[in-house]
Order: structure tokens, then C-alpha cells, then sequence
């Protein structure tokens, strides 16, 4: 004879079937869950794709749980209950209940990793900064300020390798091309962020043009960094080459196929996933 559900059965059950999602051999150590829009520029687009690929398979490999959805509504504290990791891939939470439900995910403990473009705010355009938690206090940026181009590799510098979140990665390594990012906020200054990688002098002049603004000559940008009141990273990279001269939209580079990359993910969602204390 079937017994009926409980609520909280049919729940769990519901988990099981969500989109892409990948369940760990036996008991997972922990789940993770990824929004994303997927909707706005194609090397996002890209990005997200390329993640929604590379995440199962380390799932499997280190006996974990994916899932990923693109329905931003799921961004609430009975369905965020269920995990121990959230990831944005691409966007930010826009809704007033969304962003709520998300800061008091991360006050009570939750762990978060933010790739590239979840960091971006502009007044005016598209994702004004219009929340001064998430840029100010909680990422520390503030608003996005210029950019690199065409994406390209830099040479990267780890910073506060005692943070377990780079544990094994080499003092300087080669990054997977990107596009980089400087923001309004030098967070240098603020004595709850950590900066774990900054872009190494050597990689100047980075970016290509064809507008000068485009090429970094000098200065000081961090792009991984965690604060310290949080168990949070953000990693500027998730922003892949795309062939836009010639209207193929083809994919030239990707940003999980760079070793030291996927180690900092790697040391991070298993850090957050197995221990309470923040970082």
C-alpha cells in the first residue's frame, strides 16, 4: 500500500527533478544550486552553458549535488533551505523578496560564489545599482567602472594565500581569456575584504582595442576576492571569447578549461560546503 507524501518528502522529490540537476553517489556532502538568465550576451550565454556542463561532472567527482534554474522566484528560504551553496552564474536577483530572502541566506551561514557579470551594476542602464547591500556592503565594489577588450588571458597574482579557498594554487598562473573588470570602490580600503587574486603587472598592456580606454597599461585591479563577514567568493572570470566579427556567435575560448580556474572553484564549493565557519 503507497503512503501519501509528506510535505517535506514531496519536496525533496521535487528537488530530484529540478533542471540539471546531478546527484552524488550515496549521501552528497552537500548541495549547490546555480541561477542564471542565460538571456543577455553571448559570452554569458556562453558561460553559462559551459558551467551548466562542467558543474555536474564535478558533482560526480567529489560527491556533491547540482542543480540550476533559471527561475529567480526559487530564490526564497524554503527553497534555499536545501542548500548549502548558491551560485549566481550570470544576473543578480532583482525582485525586492528575492534580494531579501538572498541576504538572509548569507547572514544565517549560506555560502555563495559569484561569477563575472553577477557583480555588475551601472546607473544608468539595464542593472542600475539600485541595492546597496549586495554592491557596497556585501561585494564591497560598488559600481562597475570600465573594462578590458577584446577578451584575453592575464597573468594572475595570488594574495592572502592563507585563506583556504586558494590553498595549491601557484604564487602567479596564466587565467583563461576574459573580460576584465575595474570597479568604483578600491577595496584595498575595506577591512572586511580579502583580495585572493589581483592581476599581476605582468600582464600589461592587457586587452586589445580597439578603443585605447580598452587597454590596461597600469594600476591595481582585484578579481577574486571574499569578505570576511560572509561566506562568499566573487571571481571575475565567467566571460568567454566569442567569434562576434564574423556573425558565428562560435565559442573561442572557455573559462572552466584553465586548471588553476577550476581549482579556486574546486577549493571553494567543498570549503563551503563542509564547514560553517565563514571566510
Amino acid at each position: 500500500m503507497i503512503k501519501k507524501l509528506t510535505a517535506t518528502a514531496f519536496a525533496m522529490l521535487a528537488l530530484l527533478f529540478l533542471g540539471g540537476g546531478v546527484r552524488a553517489q550515496g549521501k552528497p556532502k552537500f548541495r549547490v544550486i546555480a541561477f542564471y538568465t542565460a538571456k543577455s550576451d553571448q559570452a554569458h550565454i556562453s558561460f553559462v552553458h559551459e558551467a551548466n556542463k562542467w558543474f555536474p561532472e564535478m558533482a560526480k567527482k567529489y560527491n556533491f549535488t547540482y542543480d540550476s534554474t533559471n527561475v529567480w522566484s526559487n530564490l526564497n528560504a524554503e527553497y534555499l533551505s536545501h542548500y548549502q551553496v548558491v551560485l549566481f552564474l550570470d544576473t543578480r536577483p532583482e525582485a525586492p523578496e528575492q534580494r531579501e530572502a538572498f541576504k538572509k541566506y548569507m547572514e544565517n551561514g549560506g555560502g555563495w560564489i559569484g561569477f563575472h557579470f553577477s557583480a555588475f551594476a551601472l546607473t544608468p542602464s539595464g542593472y542600475e545599482q539600485n541595492w546597496d547591500w549586495y554592491h557596497n556592503e556585501f561585494l564591497g565594489s560598488g559600481q562597475y567602472g570600465s573594462n578590458t577588450w577584446r577578451p584575453t588571458p592575464a597573468i594572475l597574482k595570488v594574495e592572502n594565500a592563507s585563506v583556504p579557498y586558494v590553498k595549491g594554487l601557484p604564487e602567479t598562473f596564466k587565467s583563461a581569456p576574459n573580460e576584465w573588470y575595474r570597479w568604483e570602490k578600491d577595496l584595498r580600503n575595506n577591512p572586511n575584504i580579502k583580495i585572493l587574486l589581483s592581476i599581476d603587472p605582468a600582464s600589461f598592456p592587457l586587452g586589445t582595442g580597439p578603443k585605447q580606454s580598452e587597454i590596461w597599461h597600469s594600476g591595481y585591479y582585484p578579481v577574486a576576492w571574499t569578505n570576511t563577514n560572509y561566506k562568499m567568493l566573487y571571481m571575475n572570470m565567467g566571460h568567454n571569447d566569442i567569434d562576434y566579427e564574423h556573425h558565428t556567435n562560435k565559442d573561442l575560448s572557455h573559462t572552466l578549461e584553465n586548471e588553476y580556474e577550476d581549482k579556486l572553484i574546486i577549493n571553494t564549493l567543498l570549503y563551503m560546503g563542509t564547514h560553517k565557519n565563514r571566510k
